[in-house]
């Protein structure tokens, strides 16, 4: 009876694992309107360039709808393929013991499922993560005006940045939510 409540645990952390490459390689694209006093040519050419040079490339866009695409290759993190990769095998080779405990008839082929956990869930995470990002500029005020509001769909991380980098340079605010979330 000892035995299936840990084959149960296990399988809950398996669960859990699978669930935790799920978040990581989630899609966390958010949109959000800037504010700013300055011209909206003088800001689009000065966000422009700033993603230009963190490695975006102008993907063209909608001069009716005064829009602006960019796309940039996303890397997966090595350093959480092989973490996750470390947790698939340990994760593996418990229920691998488990497993062998519940049958032993089996001998010892159930640990060879840590051979078979360990890569597989650094391989899972680096192919989820690793892909192209899309970054969208639109003008929604007149080009003429005074002021800019831009509404900018991009991914959080991008967006956070931006706010950190760009805000006082071009006197940037919006609603504030990205640098109070915890999340």
């Amino acid at each position: 009876m000892g035995f299936s409540s840990v084959l149960l645990l296990t399988f809950l952390l398996a669960i859990g694992l699978v669930f935790f490459l799920r978040a990581a390689s989630k899609d966390r694209t958010t949109v959000v309107d800037v504010h700013s006093s300055l011209p909206p040519l003088e800001v689009l050419n000065a966000v422009s360039i700033w993603l230009e040079q963190r490695g975006w490339k102008n993907n063209g866009g909608d001069a009716d709808r005064q829009v602006l695409r960019f796309q940039g290759s996303v890397a997966s993190s090595g350093t959480l393929a092989v973490l996750l990769s470390i947790f698939g095998a340990l994760g593996s080779a418990c229920l691998g013991l488990v497993i062998r405990q519940l049958y032993p008839l089996l001998g010892w082929w159930p640990l060879l499922l840590a051979i078979l956990g360990g890569p597989l869930a650094g391989f899972i995470y680096r192919r989820r993560a690793a892909r192209v990002e899309s970054l969208e500029l639109r003008l929604v005020s007149s080009a003429e005006s005074n002021e800019s509001v831009l509404r900018i769909r991009a991914h959080r991380d991008e967006l956070i940045a931006m706010e950190l980098e760009l805000s006082k340079k071009l006197d940037l605010s919006s609603d504030g939510s990205l640098l109070s979330s915890p999340i």
